[in-house]
């Protein structure tokens, strides 16, 4: 029996926060009484230098609050730190950085 949606995406990119807001909002009109959770990945001047990444967050947390039960926040620098100081990885690469949000 569905009891819940669990969505893991990045909001940084255009994928992640355009299509990932279209979907949790077709989810909740689709599937009212179903509740949907979020692990959000934002983004983090240190990881990335792309302009708009910070725009894509933005915009997209609006949907995140009204479309979902709850949000749980991860920040690309943060990952960045836990992956060099706790596991001593030199240089994570974004496939460190997926499997430790997975």
């Amino acid at each position: 029996m569905l009891q819940a949606f669990q969505l893991t995406h990045s909001v940084g990119g255009g994928t992640g926060s355009g299509l990932g807001s279209l979907l949790l909002q077709k989810l909740a009109e689709e599937y009212p009484d179903k509740l949907a959770f979020n692990f959000s990945v934002f983004p983090s001047p240190a990881v990335s230098n792309v302009v708009v990444e910070p725009y894509n967050a933005v915009l997209t947390s609006f949907h995140l609050i009204e479309s979902s039960a709850a949000t749980f926040l991860l920040e690309n620098e943060a990952l960045t730190n836990v992956l060099t100081r706790q596991l001593k990885i030199q240089s994570p690469s974004f496939a460190d950085l997926n499997f430790t949000v997975a």
